[in-house]
Order: C-alpha cells, then sequence, then structure tokens
C-alpha cells in the first residue's frame, strides 16, 4: 500500500527546497524570509517560531538573509534594544510566476470534484495541518 502521508509530505518539501534554490537561499532561508515577508516589521525573535531553531541558528539564517540583499534590519522606534527585519523592497524575490502556475496546475485537477467531495478534502487537509501542528509540539517538548 503507498504511504500518501510520507509521499505528499516528500513532494511539498522538495518543492520548496526548488524555490529556495531558484532564490539562492536553504529552505530555512526561503521559510524565514516568507514569514519576514508576511509579518514585517518583525523582532528577530518571532522567527523562532515560525522556524523552529534556536537563537544560533536564527542568527545565521538572518545574517545570509542580510547578505543576500533580501532582509534588512533596522532599530525598534519603540524599544531602542529590539532589532526589526524588513524585507528590501529593492530585492524582493520573484515567486509570483511559481505559485501562479502552481495554482492554475492546482485549478485545473481540483474542477473535477463537486462541492461535497471539496468538503471532504478540505476536512481531510484541515484535520492533517491539526495533526502535524500537534506532532510538531510534542516532539519540541521531548529530548
Amino acid at each position: 500500500m503507498r504511504d500518501y502521508g510520507w509521499e505528499l509530505s516528500t513532494a511539498i518539501v522538495l518543492f520548496h527546497e526548488a524555490i529556495a534554490r531558484r532564490l539562492g537561499l536553504s529552505a530555512a532561508e526561503h521559510k524565514a524570509l516568507g514569514a519576514i515577508l508576511r509579518g514585517a516589521p518583525m523582532p528577530i525573535g518571532a522567527l523562532a517560531p515560525e522556524l523552529g531553531v534556536g537563537v544560533t541558528a536564527l542568527t545565521a539564517i538572518v545574517d545570509r538573509l542580510e547578505r543576500a540583499g533580501y532582509v534588512l534590519r533596522q532599530p525598534d522606534p519603540t524599544d531602542r534594544r529590539r532589532v526589526l527585519l524588513i524585507a528590501n523592497p529593492d530585492k524582493s524575490p520573484d515567486v509570483g510566476s511559481i505559485f501562479a502556475d502552481l495554482g492554475r496546475s492546482m485549478g485545473e485537477f481540483m474542477g473535477k470534484y463537486d462541492e461535497r467531495e471539496m468538503a471532504v478534502i478540505t476536512d481531510y487537509l484541515d484535520n492533517t495541518i491539526r495533526v502535524l501542528r500537534e506532532q510538531i509540539d510534542k516532539l519540541a517538548e521531548s529530548p
């Protein structure tokens, strides 16, 4: 019997790895950049839960993003001890076409499902995400 969970997980990871390589980044750096693009300005520490990494690894990731020109550090105007991360408006990664192509391809095959079938698929995905997040939390708690 096929292990669909493993196959789906692997395909998603490899897709994001391919996007990261296209940008000259690692997958962790790509994920961090995405979080910064969605949540900026943000304190560096806010990335830790998004990435599940420690302070040393987080600093190295932000340093590499800054060197690549994707991210800028700026002082927090409300707390001079804190540094905020912002996406560099002069060097925004061009992943729009990649995700547009993915959206078109997904839309093509998803169009064959009726409303009832889409409800089942949505329920499956919602519960898969919930279970994965629960497992992530358990793994983070235990040694």
